[in-house]
């Protein structure tokens, strides 16, 4: 058995420097030293343009550094995407392309020709037809997109087969493209913490370590020593395991020749099987029953249809669409899904700067700016009244109850010795950092022992 394994990082154009530094000691950096100390590690890797250039900026650059070396040694390899993260199945065609091309101008800036284009991440997963082939027309090689995208009644998926999407183009990349479907549990039990070490990992797979399979897993870089102290340690001892053979997802077809026609459907990785069921699969970020996403995306389209009506030759125009190109990111509508991640300062930021953007852009009528200005306010007015009235805490309260059904039926349970052993590492760890006086990574450290043993307490 094979074992690609795809990681993203990213950090919206609004994070704060303060974020960059924490998640960069806590996870970047941990993860890449641990890659290139495991001399058989490979990782497909999607870092967006614009973390890069905030890696850049605030003095974190060792981190691309340790990127070009890894790189150099083939043993990662980087996607395309688009550079600020938007949600691409909600833009025009000509906006998809130039957030990817943005993308591909930063990596090569900073990789040169050791970027490669092959592979692409959209941004949260979110993919449709549509996507694809714009993909395949730029000439990339394949697109990861979730398991959901499988086409219902052809489930299960083979993963000892490949799969490509009817309808591509017959001429240029349509021909040798390919959907890899990244695989949710064994994803989420890794990503959620639910096992304790490789071997256990390895056993949860069963007889199809004898099989001529792939494991194909895709989770968000930031999980591994920022939301999840300690998993780190768990990714190098996967790593580590001589049972499976690690493999870049571009190398997939080297190992498995056989291809299947199919017509994958529109997903996102934080999709649930409700979702599909009501029809919904980008429901956190477009969610017709939910206001606040209704005037973010009357802001959103307001702002793409002046852009194209701005005076190009105004010497305005190329800051007003800068701005807009950042404004763009997918985040500020995540955070007013309440379902049940929510933060007002986010929701706020992305409704300033496609506000501003279109305030900036020359050649627009004062009507259109006006109503600019009465969005934002709307905006943040229907999200605190959202917070005052309750209409939060409910949505959150609801989306937890689903969560916890999904995970308490596709994660196995987690032996004793394995919580035990998880609390044992993560108790050696809090004392070296206890000794540095990192007292705030001690809390979250001491919070992530106390969830374990409370885990422990309820399953045994």
């Amino acid at each position: 058995m094979y074992w690609a394994n795809f990681l993203h990082f990213y950090q919206p154009p609004t994070q704060k420097p303060f974020w960059i530094h924490k998640i960069t000691t806590e996870a970047y950096r941990p993860i890449l030293k641990g890659i290139k100390e495991n001399g058989d590690a490979k990782l497909t890797l999607n870092i967006s343009g614009i973390l890069l250039e905030q890696l850049d900026q605030y003095g974190e650059d060792d981190v691309i550094d340790l990127i070009k070396d890894l790189l150099k040694e083939k043993r990662i390899e980087l996607t395309g995407s688009a550079k600020y993260h938007p949600l691409l199945p909600f833009l025009p065609e000509d906006e998809v392309i130039r957030q990817i091309k943005l993308n591909e101008e930063t990596l090569k800036n900073y990789f040169g020709d050791l970027w490669e284009p092959q592979g692409f991440f959209p941004p949260e997963m979110g993919f449709n037809c549509d996507v694809a082939k714009i993909v395949a027309k730029l000439g990339y090689k394949w697109i990861i997109v979730d398991e959901l995208s499988f086409p219902r009644d052809k489930k299960p998926i083979d993963y000892s087969k490949l799969y490509s999407m009817e309808g591509l183009p017959a001429q240029g990349s349509g021909d040798d493209f390919y959907i890899h479907f990244r695989e949710r549990k064994m994803s989420w039990t890794i990503l959620s913490g639910q096992v304790g070490t490789g071997d256990l990992l390895l056993k949860g797979l069963e007889n199809r370590l004898d099989k001529n399979e792939y494991l194909l897993t895709a989770m968000d870089g930031e999980t591994f020593g920022h939301h999840r102290p300690g998993l780190e340690h768990l990714l190098f001892e996967i790593y580590g395991n001589r049972g499976i053979s690690t493999i870049l997802v571009s190398d997939l077809p080297k190992y498995f020749k056989d291809k299947v026609l199919i017509k994958p459907e529109p997903s996102t990785w934080a999709l649930m099987d409700k979702d599909l069921e009501e029809n919904k699969p980008f429901n956190r970020w477009i969610d017709e029953d939910n206001e606040i996403h209704k005037l973010q995306w009357e802001l959103t389209n307001l702002a793409l249809e002046s852009i194209k009506k701005s005076d190009k030759k105004d010497l305005n125009y190329v800051d007003a669409r800068s701005i807009l190109d950042r404004a763009l990111h997918s985040d500020q509508y995540w955070w007013a899904s309440a379902r049940p991640w929510w933060s007002i300062e986010m929701i706020e930021r992305g409704a300033k700067e496609l506000s501003n953007a279109i305030l900036r852009m020359p050649g627009i009528d004062m009507e259109i700016k006006e109503k600019a200005k009465r969005l934002y306010k709307y905006i943040i007015f229907t999200a605190f009244d959202w917070q005052r009235e309750g209409v939060v805490d409910a949505l959150a309260h609801k989306e937890d109850e689903d969560i916890r059904q999904r995970t308490d039926e596709n994660v196995p349970q987690l032996p004793k010795e394995e919580i035990d052993k998880m609390v044992a590492n993560l108790e050696k760890e809090l004392e070296i950092i206890v000794k540095k006086q990192e007292f705030e990574r001690a809390a979250q450290i001491r919070d992530r022992i106390a969830e374990l043993k409370r885990y422990g307490e309820d399953r045994h």
